[in-house]
C-alpha cells in the first residue's frame, strides 16, 4: 500500500492523483503549452496499480480534509503536528482496511518530501515498519536551500547551478552545451561543487566577484549574460528565470515552459503553474462525483493559504531539516529503502541540491537517486513518466521482500 502526499504546505494531492501513477491520468503535453482545458483523462499505461494499492491523501485543510471541532485546521498546520496527524491516519487506514501485514510505502512530492521523512520516523517509532520512501522533487533542508529566501539568498546556490544549465541548454542559449545533457549536467555538478560554490560563499561574505573567467564560464554554461552574474553572483532561481530570455518569464516548476511578459500565461508570474492548474482544478471537480461517485457540499481546496501561517520549526530549528529524520528512520529500521526522483528542469527544488543533502546520510545508506528531463511534476513529461514507472517498479520489488 502506498500513501501519496503533495506539498505546499497547503496543496491538495490532486496533482499526484490526476497526473502521476493512478489508473487514469490527465494529458497535459508538458512542456508544450498548446493544449486547452479540459485536459483529456485517459487510461494510464504507466500506472502503479499493478504494483501497489494507491491512497492519495489530502492533508488537513486541503482537498476535502477538514479539522473537526473543537480543533481548527490551524491546529495541524506545522511540521510536527501535520506529520503526527498523518501518522494516526495511516495507522487507522491500515487497521480499518485490514492491511496491517501489507508492505507499506510513503510517497512525497515537494513539501511532501519534508513531511514524509518525519512521518516515516514517527511510524517506525510507533512500531509500524515502512518498507520504502519515495521522494519526488525534494526539499529536505530548508536551511541549505537558496530558494527559501528567493531574491536575497543567504546560502550558496551551488545546488541550483546544474538546473540552470539544463534550462539554458533547453532554450538553446548555453554556448558550452555539447548536445549530451547527461554529460553536461555531470560537468555542471563538478563545476558547482569545486568552483561556483566556493565563489558564491566568498561573494556572500564580502561581495567580491571571482576572476572574470569564472563569470564567463557561468555564462557559457547557462546562457545567462555575464552582467546578470555580476549583479547577483549567488544566483537565485527567480532572478535566473526572469533574466535568461529578455521579455520572457520561465516557469518556477518547469524552466522549459515560457511565456511572454504580459501575456495571459504570464498572469501569475509562473507559466508552468498557470498552464496546468486550471485543468487539474476542473478535473478534480468532475472526477470525484463522476469517476469515484463521491459527492459533498464542501468545496475542494486545491491550494490553501496554510503556508502563510505554517509552523516550520522542527528539531530545534526555525526551519526544518529532515535529513536527521531519515537517518533516525534508517536507524530504527535498517531494511527501509529510499528512492529519490526529480526533474532536470525543476527550478524550485533542484536535483543537485537534493544530491548534496542526501550526501549527509551515512555512507552506504540504502538510497537510490534518478533524475530525468522534466520539471517539478516530473511525471507530466510523457518521455520521462515511463522511465519513472520502471524505476519505481524495481524499487518496490527490492523493498517489498520479507523483513
Amino acid at each position: 500500500v502506498t500513501f501519496f502526499f503533495n506539498g505546499g504546505p497547503g496543496s491538495a494531492t490532486a496533482w499526484l492523483h490526476l497526473g502521476s501513477f493512478a489508473p487514469k491520468r490527465l494529458v497535459t503535453g508538458v512542456p508544450a503549452t498548446t493544449r486547452s482545458v479540459p485536459f483529456a483523462y485517459v487510461d494510464n499505461a504507466d500506472s502503479l496499480i499493478d504494483t501497489s494499492d494507491l491512497v492519495f491523501v489530502d492533508a488537513v485543510g486541503t482537498g476535502l480534509s477538514e479539522a473537526i471541532a473543537p480543533h481548527t485546521n490551524q491546529d495541524f498546520w506545522g511540521v510536527d503536528t501535520d506529520a503526527a496527524v498523518l501518522r494516526d491516519f495511516v495507522q487507522r487506514w491500515l487497521a480499518v482496511n485490514g492491511r496491517g501485514a501489507s508492505p507499506l510505502f510513503l510517497y512525497g512530492e515537494s513539501y511532501g518530501t519534508t513531511r514524509v521523512p518525519v512521518l516515516a520516523r514517527l511510524l517506525e517509532t510507533a512500531g509500524r515498519a515502512v518498507n520504502g520512501v519515495v521522494e519526488l522533487s525534494s526539499i529536505l533542508d530548508y536551511n541549505s536551500n537558496c530558494s527559501v529566501m528567493s531574491g536575497a539568498p543567504a546560502v550558496s546556490c551551488a545546488g541550483f547551478l546544474p538546473s540552470y544549465v539544463a534550462v539554458g541548454e533547453y532554450h538553446g542559449l548555453a554556448a558550452a552545451a555539447t548536445g549530451d545533457l547527461d554529460a553536461d549536467l555531470a560537468a555542471a555538478r563538478g563545476y558547482a561543487d569545486a568552483t561556483y560554490g566556493p565563489d558564491a560563499l566568498a561573494w556572500l561574505a564580502d561581495g567580491a566577484l571571482p576572476p572574470p573567467d569564472h563569470v564567463a564560464a557561468l555564462g557559457a554554461l547557462t546562457g545567462l549574460p555575464d552582467a546578470a552574474w555580476d549583479a547577483q553572483f549567488d544566483m537565485d532561481y527567480d532572478t535566473f528565470r526572469h533574466r535568461l530570455i529578455a521579455g520572457t518569464t520561465l516557469g518556477v516548476y518547469d524552466g522549459r515552459m515560457a511565456a511572454a511578459v504580459g501575456s495571459a500565461l504570464d498572469a501569475q508570474d509562473d507559466p508552468s503553474n498557470s498552464f496546468v492548474e486550471p485543468g487539474f482544478a476542473a478535473a478534480i471537480e468532475t472526477v470525484l462525483p463522476g469517476e469515484l461517485g463521491f459527492t459533498t457540499p464542501s468545496a475542494y481546496v486545491l491550494s490553501s493559504d496554510a503556508i502563510d501561517t505554517w509552523n516550520f520549526s522542527h528539531g530545534g530549528r526555525s526551519l526544518p531539516d529532515v535529513v536527521p529524520d531519515l537517518s533516525a528512520a534508517l536507524s530504527l529500521d535498517p531494511a527501509l529503502k529510499i528512492l529519490f526522483l526529480g526533474g532536470d528542469h525543476d527550478l524550485i527544488t533542484p536535483f543537485h541540491q537534493t544530491e548534496l543533502d542526501v550526501a549527509r546520510l551515512a555512507p552506504g545508506a540504502p538510497v537510490a537517486l534518478h533524475f530525468h528531463p522534466g520539471g517539478h511534476m516530473t511525471y507530466l513529461d510523457d518521455g520521462t513518466r515511463p522511465l519513472m514507472k520502471a524505476e519505481l517498479a524495481a524499487f518496490y520489488a527490492s523493498a517489498s521482500g520479507a523483513r
